[in-house]
């Protein structure tokens, strides 16, 4: 009888548990999945054997990030990484990129994201080392590391051919040097975030513009120092849907009228853009018909004219919509709103 028990545990074991844990562990954060490895040999055999579980190495907000890291990428099963996320992570510094690389066992060429953001102890060197491992990058994103310079994007244009998705907000020292580098080797670029790129210029940004002519997404927030001289290339952006231009204090009708010939635009954020009027925002719901969400936060130069202009042309895309702090729009209660934008189910009034 315990014979019996026995084999049965074994082929449960054996012909179970490898079916079940296929099922669930693509449903599983990576931490529990990390955890079921321990759990038996069975349960680690059917996990290990399963390559779309480890195509992500997430320590995001993990503690000694630098030594997991290179823990994992002496495994196997992670030989096919296709997402490091180190956002936020702590004890990650250039020593642990510079080790992987001069230890010459890893190569991640099936890497396609890489997200540093604000590990603020990497410096340009750590940069270097980190893209040198994953020559077929698609995506980075080095959100507030305050301490990144020109160098560091010499050594991701070098390392890295095949960036479409840059993200450097916060990335004070980044200068015109360090952009017209993206604009000439990333003619490609589809996403581009240089929110408070506070050194960069009028030049640079037209030459990302003129260059980057494939961008789909392009947050420029937070940058006031920007003019007409090169907000009115981004309308030669035809498969622009993002832009964000919060803040945005030198643009003025004729820069917004130029971003109206951007059709696919589903998300402009104009809060605090203080110089643009009607004029301005009636051009966009006149050439952008497709907006799902417009922030008009802060602008004391729009009246109830552009919201009609918008009710005209669009009300059945339009769901989020921020009026606040725009006093010549008179106040609308929700049925009101409702009424000009049928689709509308966040909006915000001045109080």
């Amino acid at each position: 009888m315990a014979a019996a028990a026995a084999a049965a545990d074994e082929a449960w074991c054996r012909e179970t548990v490898p079916r079940v844990m296929e099922l669930v562990s693509p449903r599983l954060p990576q931490r529990y999945a990390c955890a079921l490895l321990s759990v038996s040999p069975w349960c680690h055999r059917a996990l290990a054997a399963n390559p779309k579980l480890w195509e992500v190495l997430d320590l995001h907000e993990t503690k000694k990030a630098g030594e997991r890291l290179i823990s994992a990428l002496s495994l196997a099963r992670y030989r096919h990484l296709k997402v490091v996320n180190l956002e936020f992570a702590q004890d990650i510094e250039d020593r642990h990129f510079l080790h992987l690389k001069e230890t010459g066992a890893i190569l991640l060429e099936e890497l396609e994201l890489l997200n540093l953001n604000a590990c603020q102890k990497i410096s340009d060197k750590g940069i270097g080392a980190a893209t040198s491992l994953c020559p077929n990058l698609q995506a980075l994103s080095i959100y507030w590391i305050v301490g990144l310079t020109d160098a560091s994007i010499e050594h991701i244009v070098k390392n890295c051919k095949q960036i479409i998705d840059l993200n450097l907000s916060g990335c004070k020292n980044i200068s015109d040097r360090g952009i017209q580098l993206v604009a000439d080797n990333y003619q490609g670029l589809q996403k581009l975030d240089i929110t408070r790129c506070i050194k960069l210029t009028d030049d640079a940004l037209q030459k990302v513009l003129e260059k980057c002519s494939a961008l789909e997404s392009l947050n420029m927030y937070a940058l006031s120092s920007f003019t007409d001289k090169a907000y009115t290339k981004i309308g030669y952006l035809a498969n622009l849907t993002f832009l964000d231009l919060c803040g945005a204090q030198n643009l003025t009708d004729d820069g917004l009228s130029s971003i109206s010939r951007c059709g696919s635009l589903t998300y402009l954020n104009l809060s605090w853009c203080v110089r643009v009027t009607d004029v301005g925002v009636v051009a966009i719901a006149q050439g952008c018909r497709s907006l799902e969400l417009l922030s008009l936060f802060g602008i004391l130069g729009v009246t109830d004219a552009c919201l009609e202009a918008l009710s005209k042309s669009c009300s059945n895309s339009l769901t989020t919509l921020d009026v606040n702090g725009c006093t010549g729009i008179k106040k609308r209660s929700r049925d009101e709103l409702i009424q000009l934008f049928p689709r509308l189910s966040c909006f915000k009034v001045h109080s």
